[in-house]
């Protein structure tokens, strides 16, 4: 393989169903899918494909992508009645879990990655849905935990739907934008009887080439994806992460799944509204095993929003947050802030330290 990506303008079907039930298989445990044959339906040279993760490896941790061993992959072909010459190569391929594949969908760019990436969405999420309707017996915490896994997937599916229309708006407003400067620029022609080239344009095109469509959330004032951007904030905690926030629900729970394994939280939260019950914590303590966590009332010290990475620690960072990350999706726009200041952290460290002492918070 040459190692390029593959003309979007060539014939690739857009994933269907059973399409990508024939590439889902079972390796230790965990459904996984091949990186050979993700790359063929994102448009992609393995090769291609691989170095684009490469460059992002810090989002795939091991229970996201692992490479197969020989035996795996004999295995495998087993199964399909073929030979090592599948795929024309003899090398071990790397797997993908689904939350690797749904980080896939940060990575990967262009029309035909946000179309194929929309289909596995909406595949995983029917298939999902088959197995609730046919498990007629289902318990209430079977609910909760195929919820916890297929949350991530309508948000997505609703970020991508609101994407389309906002970039579709966001061009018809440029395009008034730029009539606009056409105009000032002409009455300024008259005014100072001097001819105006196009290169003297080219800082004001710039400008609005370089705005963004409107999106749920600010990070540091550039616009994002919410959950994902929660979700990627918590993934970089090496030690600990604490989340200040009164208002907490199983949302909140869901988007610490990203957390690596053996880094503790800490929620401090008063849980106002109990939209945060029992049950859900010993669901997420089941799903999530890896993830020690703990929750601490607040007691009233602080009615603001904070994700701490690292608390104490020399690479501890600290971001401040407009809304509860439960809301997110819903709020029309909220912000969230890195803070760099010292003085600043060495208040905020008054106020946790506090925290830290107050009781254990007990949901009902």
């Amino acid at each position: 393989m040459d190692g390029q990506k593959k003309p979007e303008t060539s014939e690739i079907a857009i994933a269907d169903e059973q399409t990508i039930r024939d590439k889902i298989y079972v390796v230790r445990g965990v459904k996984v899918m091949l990186d050979f044959e993700l790359a063929e339906i994102y448009g992609y040279t393995t090769k291609a494909f691989n170095q684009q993760v490469k460059n992002n490896i810090e989002k795939f941790d091991e229970d996201f992508r692992f490479q197969l061993t020989k035996e795996e992959f004999e295995k495998i072909l087993r199964s399909k009645n073929l030979t090592s010459s599948w795929g024309g190569s003899r090398y071990r391929p790397w797997c993908f879990s689904e939350s690797g594949v749904y980080m896939l969908m940060t990575v990967l760019r262009g029309e035909l990655a946000t179309q194929q990436s929309k289909a596995l969405i909406r595949i995983f999420r029917a298939m999902k849905d088959y197995i609730a309707d046919t498990q007629g017996l289902a318990t209430q915490r079977d609910v909760l935990r195929l919820s916890m896994q297929t949350t991530e997937n309508t948000e997505a599916i609703r970020a991508l739907q609101t994407e389309m229309k906002d970039q579709q708006k966001l061009l018809a407003n440029q395009q008034k934008a730029i009539l606009a400067i056409d105009d000032q620029l002409m009455d300024a022609r008259e005014q100072l009887n001097e001819t105006v080239k196009k290169s003297d344009l080219s800082p004001l095109l710039f400008q609005f080439q370089k705005e963004e469509q409107k999106e749920i959330l600010l990070l540091n004032g550039e616009p994002v994806t919410a959950d994902l951007t929660y979700m990627d904030i918590y993934s970089k905690a090496g030690k600990n992460v604490y989340l200040v926030d009164n208002y907490i629900s199983l949302k909140t729970l869901n988007l610490l799944q990203t957390v690596k394994p053996g880094v503790r939280v800490t929620v401090f939260s008063d849980n106002l509204g109990n939209w945060l019950h029992a049950s859900d914590e010993a669901d997420f303590r089941l799903q999530f095993p890896g993830i020690p966590i703990q929750f601490i009332t607040v007691g009233g010290i602080t009615h603001d929003r904070y994700i701490i990475l690292d608390y104490d620690e020399p690479e501890e960072r600290i971001f401040l947050c407009g809304s509860s990350s439960k809301d997110t999706g819903i709020q029309k726009i909220s912000t969230i802030v890195e803070m760099n200041s010292e003085g600043v952290k060495k208040l905020l460290h008054g106020v946790v330290d506090q925290m830290k002492l107050n009781p254990t918070l007990t949901l009902k």
